[in-house]
């Protein structure tokens, strides 16, 4: 038996708000890769990607637990259970460990799962504070989508064939785990037991639960199709497994060199020139 949603007060898509996010969206995704190609110093750039993904951690953990506080918790829409809750933590464990597995994950779902709720978002403001929901819906959501286009065109890391399988089975178990829950409680977490109220792409896939079916296949041949570019000879020659699973590799930038490194060589030319000119220079006679 279906369930129909309870009737909250949502966002309006596609007016100025969604706009504005949209827009720090490609301004962030344009800019943020560009400035960790050229950071000299690689280190300081993953520490500061962990600084990124422990907050990313703290403030999914504190939003959950909001949720669950008794003037806000509402089984329907408190539990994490869509794909976005989960995607959060990956996306942190990438940022944080660089683990292959959770950077393959957040590349594949942060940048079509996570897509769809940022194109037709369904916000609504189920915990009564408005400007909060619409606040901690942007963040997060602007968040894993940036995060791996960071990891992948900013820090190298490539994704394999076996990553490509790896997300997807964790997709069709994450999605099985909130079917089951659906069916007990009559929620619609993962969007998997009827589609929003609002306009989604899940709308052209047909009735429930032919859209289910036809998106399986959508997700399989896109993510094929974002896999292939990095499985090319030519990519595979300069970018070197990076795990032990073999999930991801990953292409070493030239143009990112320790701080120190680099200070080490100029000390060193200095000293090279240095002696080279003492060497040219002839030695003056004692009086």
């Amino acid at each position: 038996m279906l369930h129909a949603a309870p009737a909250v007060e949502r966002m309006e898509p596609y007016g100025a708000e969604h706009f504005a996010a949209l827009a720090l969206t490609i301004a962030l995704i344009v800019v943020l890769p560009r400035l960790v190609r050229r950071a000299r110093d690689q280190r300081l750039v993953e520490r500061w990607m962990s600084v990124a993904g422990w907050a990313l951690l703290v403030i999914t953990v504190l939003w959950t637990v909001w949720g669950m506080l008794p003037h806000n918790y509402d089984v329907l829409e408190s539990l994490p259970l869509h794909f976005s809750d989960a995607l959060r933590v990956i996306t942190a464990v990438a940022l944080i460990r660089r683990s292959g597995w959770a950077i393959a994950v957040s590349y594949f779902w942060g940048l079509t799962l996570n897509l769809q709720s940022m194109l037709t978002p369904d916000l609504t403001y189920a915990f009564g504070v408005p400007w909060l929901d619409s606040a901690m819906y942007w963040i997060l959501h602007i968040t894993v989508m940036v995060a791996p286009v960071v990891l992948v065109w900013g820090l190298g890391y490539r994704p394999t064939w076996f990553g490509y399988g790896t997300a997807f089975a964790l997709a069709v178990g994450w999605a099985g785990l909130a079917l089951v829950a659906n069916g007990a409680i009559g929620a619609n977490y993962g969007y998997l037991s009827y589609a929003p109220e609002g306009p989604t792409l899940l709308d052209v896939l047909g009735p429930w639960p032919i859209y289910i079916l036809w998106e399986a296949v959508l997700v399989a041949s896109v993510w094929a199709l974002m896999t292939w570019p990095w499985t090319t000879a030519r990519s595979i020659a300069s970018a070197p497994i990076d795990d032990r699973l073999g999930i991801v590799r990953r292409k070493r930038l030239g143009a990112v060199r320790p701080l120190a490194s680099v200070a080490r060589n100029a000390r060193g030319r200095r000293r090279t020139g240095v002696a080279t000119q003492e060497a040219a220079t002839p030695e003056t006679a004692t009086l």
